[in-house]
């Protein structure tokens, strides 16, 4: 949060560690969600601290009609900065980027995100699975997704690629979920959800994920 108590935004158009990677590009947690997801998504940002080395990726299905004010939500809750997606921005630790309504976002080689217009057709904006896919072939074993509550089975066969290629995956549990059919598509998927929490455990489970990798005495 910004010392002068103003939005750190930016204006942009089970147990494994998870490694640093290639070149000392740092992990990446993605987090994916719809209906009833942005309290989730709230609350558990809340709990991260200004300290936390991960590059974070925020989706949310939005109306691409309606203009989105998640950025300035989440910078008012959240310690960390909080950015807009734009065209060829970099992936960087310790910064918050929400993906906007109207397109579907693609991580490359580069770390960097490549954003695609939609064609205002259903079922999926923006798209969890295109997300979560480009980051296992991209990232492998530095991502971590988190399927949080919405509607449908978007994120499945994403977080299906990313267990696949050797990241992780979260999903709330069903108690904390407002709608419950996104992570429990996830967790229907053999073997592909690493971890199945309450909302309230999840920044916290982060936290020991991300720390663990820092640890001179793990094996």
């Amino acid at each position: 949060m910004p010392e002068d108590g103003g939005v750190s935004t930016v204006d942009a158009t089970a147990g494994s560690a998870v490694p640093t990677g290639e070149a000392g590009r740092p992990p990446i947690v993605a987090f994916v969600c719809s209906a009833g997801g942005l309290e989730a998504l709230m609350a558990i940002l809340a709990t991260l601290p200004s300290s936390f080395p991960a590059a974070v990726v925020a989706l949310r299905h939005q109306s691409p009609g309606y203009p989105s004010r998640v950025p300035e939500i989440l910078g008012h809750r959240c310690a960390l900065p909080v950015v807009a997606a734009r065209q060829g921005l970099e992936l960087r630790g310790g910064v918050v980027v929400v993906v906007p309504p109207g397109v579907h976002v693609l991580v490359t080689n580069e770390n960097r995100l490549a954003l695609i217009a939609t064609d205002g057709t259903p079922p999926y904006r923006p798209s969890a699975d295109l997300l979560l896919t480009s980051l296992a072939l991209v990232a492998a074993e530095r991502t971590i997704a988190v399927i949080l509550s919405g509607g449908g089975h978007d994120g499945a066969t994403g977080a299906s690629a990313v267990h696949e290629l050797g990241g992780l995956v979260l999903a709330s549990d069903e108690q904390s979920s407002k709608h419950f059919d996104m992570p429990a598509a996830a967790i229907a998927r053999h073997e592909a959800v690493d971890f199945v929490l309450p909302v309230s455990g999840i920044g916290a489970k982060l936290v020991e994920l991300i720390e663990h990798r820092h640890d001179p005495h793990q094996n």
